[in-house]
């Protein structure tokens, strides 16, 4: 079981700085870190959030820019400049707290070898990438948290501590016992999430299809030569980026949410989100999809487009309580806080017990349902 603390515990969470805590349209990691503050505070831990001005958090908020990233208007701006500074503030308060909690992905790597031992550094993005295997060579000491399993096959022999699925609060969706009769699709506009491949599930299925999706400059290519000329389609509708509160409605509505992605996923946040409506996925077979979805109870996992169309045909056998109860038990901010509780009590522990974690050390994790967090 997680340590009982007798003193609430001095948290510091940093969070990249593209997007809002919690992002005010697309975003994953910031709104996973949000969530995880407020829970904490809840908790009655002291939680300090580096983030961008327009955070909106319980936590004490120490504002390193103005405005999130993506949504600044000035036309030029430095992304590296404004994660220096953010460094530069983490370090310089980093003796206020028991831990730093890195949400950063490695940039934080050079500038605090000397407090590793009481750093958690949470990784959000893709390993496959092929600098990575040499950075964290060079860094062994960061104990490192997997959102999902698959998410560390690149890098199997990092310092990995745990895997913490991501939770999120459970009022934040509303439960939806019935649907519209359209499949949802949420996310980016990309190659890797194959809105093409959703369209064309919805098409051989004669069932609408509304996309929620961003479309970043590097993609708009992809939009207009790949995905634009399907929307002709009179069962397809594009809504463009949508918001949380729109979010609700939308997933609420849907049929299922189809998540036909062509990458290493490390975890879709928007799997869960769907699940809290009651909504089911249907979700292709790759990386984290099978961690996340139980086949047959929450959704379906497929292999093709035809036993895409087979799951769409079959959806309406599934138990959208019962769905919602799955993401209760499983997916909760509760249940993330408390697994991430249980990390910060072994980095709390005198200097030798830590030197043991930044090793990799076997020490007793926390309560650990369904799995949710493992060494």
């Amino acid at each position: 079981m997680a340590q009982q603390f007798q003193a609430p515990l001095k948290i510091a969470l940093i969070a990249p700085l593209a997007e809002a805590v919690p992002p005010r349209l697309y975003g994953g990691t910031e709104r996973v870190v949000a969530h995880l503050a407020d829970s904490l505070v809840d908790l009655g831990h002291a939680v300090t959030l580096f983030a961008s001005a327009d955070a909106r958090t319980s936590a004490r908020l120490v504002a390193v820019r103005e405005q999130a990233i993506r949504l600044d208007p000035t036309p030029l701006k430095s992304d590296v400049a404004a994660h220096l500074a953010l460094l530069h503030e983490v370090r310089r308060r980093a003796d206020d707290f028991d831990v730093l909690h890195f949400h950063i992905d490695l940039l934080h790597f050079p500038f605090f070898e000397h407090l590793a031992a009481r750093t958690l550094t949470t990784l959000h993005g893709r390993l496959d990438l092929a600098d990575l295997p040499d950075v964290y060579r060079r860094w062994p000491a960061y104990p490192l948290v997997s959102i999902s399993d698959s998410q560390r096959r690149p890098l199997p022999s990092a310092n990995w501590i745990a895997t913490v699925h991501h939770g999120i609060p459970l009022d934040l969706f509303d439960y939806a016992p019935a649907h519209r009769g359209y499949l949802a699709f949420v996310g980016r506009i990309s190659p890797e999430k194959r809105p093409d491949r959703a369209i064309e599930v919805a098409q051989r299925a004669a069932v609408p299809l509304k996309l929620a999706a961003k479309v970043d400059l590097v993609d708009a290519a992809y939009f207009r030569e790949v995905v634009a000329p399907l929307l002709k389609d009179p069962l397809v509708e594009f809504l463009g980026e949508i918001d949380d509160s729109a979010k609700n409605d939308f997933l609420g509505g849907a049929r299922a949410l189809i998540f036909p992605i062509d990458w290493p996923e490390p975890f879709g946040l928007v799997m869960i989100e769907a699940m809290a409506c009651g909504t089911p996925v249907i979700a292709w077979d790759i990386a984290s999809v099978p961690e996340i979805v139980e086949d047959g109870v929450t959704g379906f996992i497929v292999r093709s487009v035809d036993e895409a169309v087979t799951a769409v045909q079959r959806i309406d056998t599934l138990d959208r309580a019962r769905i919602r109860a799955t993401f209760e038990r499983r997916f909760s901010v509760a249940t993330m806080s408390k697994n991430y509780l249980g990390l910060y009590s072994r980095l709390c522990r005198p200097a030798a017990s830590a030197r043991g974690v930044a090793r990799g050390g076997s020490d007793d994790l926390a309560g650990d349902p369904d799995g949710a967090l493992r060494a």
